[in-house]
């Protein structure tokens, strides 16, 4: 068995005044990290939420723990502090099923089967519920050959590894996908 992680007893004091403050304006509190920076220390605060994160979200929530920090400035000792509020990068790993849940429709790379057999694909993330994801498993085939269709693939929480969204530029457009008609020669014009 391996030791449970170490927690920084500041950050977990901050955390326990961020994380209501954060779910009280209607994001979930991705991450928390406190860092000594000389006299000071940097609060870099991660939220996420299903609509996504604007920059206007951000300066609301930048304002909102501010304030609660400033209310609580002892957990620094006097000292002062730099507050970063983020959204969390398209390389955040995607372990929890609200992560898979927000990128329904992207491009992931995963190890999916049971402990010990699983296996890396790269799928597209169709549905997301209770037992599991639904993957559009990408078939693997060599260079220039002709690129077979994806395979659907319901993928249960427990043979599910972390995931990794892939950039995609020019991702296609799912509504475009399911409105096409290959016997449509006019272009799909609306």
């Amino acid at each position: 068995m391996s030791a449970a992680p170490r927690t920084d007893p500041v950050a977990t004091r901050v955390a326990g005044l961020v994380a209501p403050v954060v779910e009280a304006a209607g994001y979930d509190l991705e991450e928390l990290v406190v860092t000594p920076a000389g006299r000071r220390s940097v609060v870099r605060v991660v939220v996420d939420r299903d609509a996504g994160v604007t920059l206007d979200d951000v300066a609301e929530v930048s304002r909102a723990v501010s304030t609660a920090l400033d209310e609580h400035d002892g957990e620094f000792g006097g000292a002062s502090y730099v507050l970063e509020v983020t959204s969390p990068g398209v390389d955040r790993p995607l372990t929890e099923p609200r992560h898979w849940r927000r990128n329904t429709g992207r491009l992931a790379t995963v190890a999916v089967g049971p402990a010990g057999s699983a296996e890396q694909v790269t799928a597209r993330v169709l549905e997301v519920d209770g037992d599991g994801v639904t993957l559009a498993v990408e078939a693997k085939g060599k260079p220039g050959a002709k690129k077979r269709p994806p395979t659907r693939r319901q993928v249960p929480w427990q043979e599910l590894g972390t995931g990794r969204v892939q950039v995609e530029f020019g991702r296609p457009d799912p509504a475009l996908d399911e409105q096409a008609d290959p016997a449509d020669d006019d272009g799909g014009g609306q």
